[in-house]
């Protein structure tokens, strides 16, 4: 379903361009339409609904000179909205095509979908496991200048006491090493580009500082009717994840002044545009969603304070980095200089960092918790040699030596075998739901709160669920289809084993497709301790992420790292 879909809508807003025709009145909203599938805005059209006798009924292709963001002119009856083409280097040309001029016509319905009301007896996170203590010994990295002190509780941290009160709520004593470090750094109005382990507490690393400054540096909310200036915005690539960063928001924001909402396709654009009609500090988003709203002018970036990229490496590989562009470069976004940029992900290659440091101020801090792209050793991993016919049979004997296989998650490549995998273990009485990028958003939504309310044992997944999703009670990760890079491979096993709870991963290793695999695997179970099976001839690269890169700040060069224990109180 299209991300950028409008319902039919004439109302005006105050910051749009206006095309004045002949007589006649009525006013007609510029549409910004979107066709993709992973929230990325990928080509598209912007063509404008009429209103009551309105004019400014032309379609823009995105290849026309049109207004790209600031007016568009028109004719026909009465007034109407120009039509917002995404393209910087627009001319103040024809925002609106001759009166015979239609939009195109869509063959997909709009989305109508409403996400159900915020419940707060919904929010079940994982919990503090019997190996938590043992992050207090994972090696820290530091480096940058004048690095803010780390702290050692919540308690002492600074944050406000309203915070300190929800984590204790929550049950959350004591921070974890990336929130002992990235707090204080954030705080102090320091930019971060910060790597650790899946299952480590990120989202809270960010979103306590952020609310903290938010509440005790408070700045007036600038919005009209139809357009909002957020202070913060966080970016996700996928839908489930903004869903899950959102949560975390609310948890630590509600009963406060600070207000949040969040951008995701496959929903009712009308109502997400509601949620923003009163002003809102922060926006959780996916790219193709919040393109969408700010070439429509309704979201704008002028008051920005924080930027915050989670799962930086994805949202900056080629499928997503156009989009983060389109953002970054807008018109209407403060420069680096005056906002903070916040980079979080656990695998961050050296090119990534090298592309994303343009994004961030020269004197950011560089965290890295552990081994970069590293497993998390709380998950035993087993790799086992299947051909492709044999996969579906040792699937099933994987599942019978669970004994009880709720809360176990499988992993395959394509979005068809994901339904397939799911009817067949269905037919053998296993209860198993699926979950992909074809599946309809309230199906989407509808598969997870099945399996994390134990109606489904088993979810079967493609990478819209491999990254970031903290899913209380995942046991054990099957990757019946291995992916294509290890990065993919260490987020999809990171489902389980968090926060120091204990968990399997049991992956199908066929010769004839994963070989191009086998060294970063080796390299992997050799970080990680595990045992190497003979079949991956147990000699592979048993250094550096991607083809033998640092696993340090890309500035380490030119600036002296600070290697620490998380546990060394005297280190700085």
């Amino acid at each position: 379903m299209s991300d950028g879909e409008w319902g039919d809508e004439s109302s005006s807003s105050n910051n749009r361009g206006r095309g004045r025709g002949g007589r006649g009145g009525g006013r007609g909203r510029g549409n910004f339409n979107r066709n993709n599938d992973f929230d990325s805005s990928q080509g598209g059209d912007s063509w404008g609904n009429d209103g009551n006798n309105g004019g400014g009924g032309g379609w823009i292709d995105r290849n026309d000179q049109g207004d790209g963001l600031s007016r568009g002119r028109g004719r026909g009856g009465g007034r109407g909205r120009g039509g917002r083409s995404f393209d910087n280097n627009a001319d103040d040309g024809n925002g609106f095509g001759g009166e015979g001029d239609q939009p195109p016509v869509s063959d997909k319905p709009r989305p109508t979908y409403i996400p159900p009301e915020l419940d707060d007896n919904d929010f079940n996170s994982v919990e503090v496991g019997m190996n938590f203590d043992k992050y207090q010994n994972i090696e820290v990295k530091v480096s940058g200048d004048s690095v803010p002190t780390h702290i050692e509780s919540f308690k002492n941290s600074g944050l406000r006491e309203v915070l300190i009160e929800k984590l204790e709520k929550c049950k959350y004593t004591t921070p974890t090493p990336i929130q002992k470090y990235a707090i204080p750094v954030i705080i102090n109005g320091r930019d971060i580009m910060a790597s650790a382990q899946t299952g480590s507490g990120k989202t809270a690393a960010f979103v306590l500082p952020i609310v903290h400054t938010l509440l005790s540096k408070p700045i007036d909310l600038v919005f009209e009717r139809d357009y909002c200036e957020p202070q913060c915005i966080i970016m996700s690539p996928t839908r489930e994840l903004a869903i899950q960063i959102r949560d975390v928001v609310h948890k630590l924001t509600i009963g406060t002044v600070i207000k949040h909402s969040i951008l995701y396709g496959g929903t009712a654009t009308g109502h997400q545009r509601n949620q923003l009609a009163n002003g809102i500090h922060i926006i959780v988003a996916t790219p193709g969603r919040l393109n969408d709203f700010v070439g429509r002018g309704i979201v704008s970036f002028k008051s920005i304070r924080f930027f915050v990229l989670d799962e930086a490496d994805r949202m900056l590989d080629m499928g997503f980095k156009p989009d983060i562009e389109k953002i970054l470069n807008h018109q209407t976004m403060v420069d680096r200089h005056s906002r903070q940029t916040l980079l979080f992900s656990a695998t961050l290659a050296d090119d990534i960092q090298m592309m994303a440091k343009c994004y961030l101020k020269p004197d950011y801090v560089f965290i890295a918790v552990g081994e970069i792209g590293g497993a998390c050793k709380d998950v035993k991993q087993e790799i086992r040699e299947v051909t492709k016919f044999e996969k579906k049979k040792e699937l099933i004997k994987v599942l019978e030596s669970l004994g009880d296989c709720t809360g176990t998650m499988v992993f395959v490549e394509q979005k068809r075998n994901a339904d397939f995998i799911a009817a067949f273990l269905s037919e053998k009485d296993y209860p198993t739901t699926s979950i992909h990028g074809d599946r309809e958003q309230p199906e989407r939504e509808q598969a997870l709160r099945d399996f994390k309310n134990n109606k489904m044992k088993i979810l079967v997944a493609t990478a819209v669920a491999a990254r970031g999703l903290d899913i209380k009670g995942v046991n054990c990760v099957i990757n019946f289809d291995l992916p294509s890079s290890i990065d993919e491979y260490v987020h999809r096993i990171g489902r389980t084993g968090r926060l120091g709870n204990s968990g399997r991963a049991v992956s199908f290793y066929d010769s004839s497709s994963d070989n191009s695999l086998s060294s970063e695997l080796v390299r992997i179970l050799k970080q990680a301790d595990q045992e190497i099976p003979s079949f991956l001839g147990g000699g592979g690269h048993n250094g550096g992420y991607g083809g033998g890169q640092s696993f340090d700040d890309v500035r380490q060069h030119n600036n002296t790292d600070n290697n620490i224990s998380a546990a060394d109180e005297d280190a700085w």
